[in-house]
């Protein structure tokens, strides 16, 4: 997030990957309107789920906002990392791509992150977070060391 000679949409989508395990397929799917203020403090829901995102990644998606693109999708939603064409969200893979290029893994990245949170959480918590099925959570839990059984 503070290396600010990397593309601001890399520092995003590399911050969304890190602080909350999200695959790059769903972060092209983010719109604004996943994104509320109130009170002082900004959100991002994720699986009909608000996480409330650190100031410095607020301001960094605000800016994201404001210098990007305004490709809405068919719904009028304004994407928070827009693809070439308009009404179309950018490609995971080209952004996978753009990640690699400046030195940052998506993949190994989300599966730190992943670990990291299924240490404090267990897997149900985290398969309904972050949509992805409650089997996979468990092994993941399994690898990493965690029981959640008692």
């Amino acid at each position: 997030m503070n290396d600010t000679a990397l593309p601001l949409d890399v520092r995003v989508a590399a911050a969304l990957v890190r602080l909350y395990a999200l695959p790059l397929t769903r972060i092209v799917e983010l719109t604004e309107d996943h994104i509320r203020r109130d009170q002082g403090y900004t959100y991002l829901t994720v699986n009909n789920h608000p996480f409330v995102l650190p100031p410095k990644l607020a301001r960094l998606i605000d800016d994201q906002l404001q210098y990007s693109p305004w490709h809405s999708n068919a719904a009028g939603c304004r994407y928070l990392l827009p693809g070439h064409s308009p009404g179309r969200p950018r490609n995971p893979l080209g952004l996978a791509d753009a990640l690699r290029h400046h030195g940052l893994p998506a993949r190994a990245a989300r599966n730190t992150a992943l670990m990291d949170a299924l240490v404090d959480l267990p897997p149900m918590v985290v398969a309904d977070l972050l949509g992805i099925h409650s089997k996979t959570a468990e092994r993941w839990a399994t690898l990493v060391g965690g029981n959640w059984s008692e």
